[in-house]
């Protein structure tokens, strides 16, 4: 399966799929975190054929802009917000039969759509909380693999600092393994052998 992950500079998710055998290849602004295939460029500037072979897209849109958790500056972002949901109504409506846009709990749900599902950490081996909301498109909702106790909210507790928003933006490996077995073994059944 040929998998594209945009705005991933962690290279968590890209690996993830890789490990399963599948063709992942991430792309960002930013330089990738890990080796492996990473684009580092504008999303919006891949060629036409990136997006007629990919079987799968998982987007992690920047959340600036978006997440409830920074309401209070709504009112000054305007400009900024819709910029950020155009860019992820531009990804939903890619010509990929599969994709999966994953953000916190933000304003993409009151002015686009609500989520089709809600995970959190914890269902995926890690004793922490973040609601994690995905807007799914031809994809499964995902099965939780190992649900733990002892739930800390590390995120919205980490201290400022210049790279807070990277620390936070990470995705769990656990989410990004359930991706890549989940999604991977559920597209090999549905998908006609070439």
């Amino acid at each position: 399966m040929n998998v594209l992950v945009l705005c991933e500079f962690s290279g968590i998710v890209r690996e993830a799929f890789r490990v399963q055998g599948h063709e992942a290849v991430s792309c960002d602004l930013l330089p990738t975190e890990q080796s492996g295939l990473h684009l580092q460029m504008d999303a919006r500037t891949l060629s036409d054929y990136c997006w007629r072979t990919a079987d799968l897209v998982i987007a992690h849109p920047p959340c600036t802009h978006l997440a409830v958790s920074g309401a209070r500056y709504f009112a000054r972002k305007q400009s900024e917000q819709a910029e950020a949901l155009a860019f992820v109504r531009w990804i939903l409506e890619l010509p990929v039969p599969r994709i999966c846009v994953e953000n916190p709990v933000s304003i993409i749900s009151s002015r686009i759509r609500k989520p089709d599902q809600i995970i959190q950490p914890w269902q995926f081996g890690h004793a922490e909380t973040k609601a994690t909301c995905l807007w799914l498109k031809g994809l499964p909702r995902l099965t939780p693999t190992e649900i733990v106790t002892g739930r800390e909210e590390r995120c919205w507790r980490m201290a400022p600092s210049p790279d807070r928003w990277k620390n936070r933006s990470r995705t769990y490996i656990g989410i990004a393994q359930a991706m890549a077995s989940q999604w991977g073994e559920w597209v090999r059944e549905i998908r006609p052998v070439a």
